[in-house]
């Protein structure tokens, strides 16, 4: 009996055990810390607010904060949006154009709106990629650096909002998807008898 109730407090602690072994692990290594931007696996995204022994907690874009135990943490694959050499992040506007617009103004447009937010870092520069000749148009891309990757949802919607406004004043057309039929020829009336 003594050793079926090894198994079981050996089943019990199982995860007890593997989160703390994750917890050394995590606190050892150190790929993330607190105050940075995380993404999970999961699709869960946030600033990491405390990391403990047992767990890691996260304080998401909606002001909910998750507790994720570390064995999961230790098995996932985590993208930490603010390592690497700075916290700077890039964002992309894309966007499309009806064929036979000029280009050079298309680009120009999006340089202008880029260089109008002063949200967006000046180092690295703003480009702007003529990246595909699509279905219904030519797609662009704007490329800027904020500094912050938790801005990204609010950036990326002014400077969604600034390139709609000057499209529609500069009159360049966005396209939407269209589909020509063509008929050969319509079937003839069954003569009368």
């Amino acid at each position: 009996s003594a050793g079926i109730a090894g198994i079981a407090v050996g089943f019990a602690a199982k995860d007890t055990l593997a989160n703390l072994f994750s917890g050394v692990f995590i606190l050892a290594d150190s790929p993330y810390k607190i105050g940075d931007y995380v993404v999970l696996d999961s699709g869960e995204r946030g600033k990491v607010t405390h990391i403990g022994i047992r767990s890691t907690r996260i304080l998401t874009r909606d002001d909910v904060e998750v507790t994720i135990p570390n064995a999961i943490m230790g098995n996932s694959r985590i993208v930490n949006e603010s390592g690497g050499p700075h916290e700077k992040y890039r964002v992309r506007v894309q966007v499309s154009v009806a064929y036979g617009s000029d280009i050079d103004r298309v680009k120009a447009v999006l340089m202008e709106v880029a260089q109008g937010c002063d949200q967006i870092c000046t180092d690295p520069e703003p480009r702007v990629r003529f990246r595909l000749f699509g279905p219904s148009g030519l797609d662009f891309e704007l490329l800027c650096w904020i500094d912050h990757p938790e801005l990204r949802g609010r950036i990326l919607e002014q400077l969604n909002s600034s390139v709609y406004k000057r499209f529609m004043a500069d009159s360049i057309e966005i396209p939407y998807t269209k589909q020509d039929l063509y008929i050969k020829e319509f079937p003839h009336p069954a003569a009368d008898d």
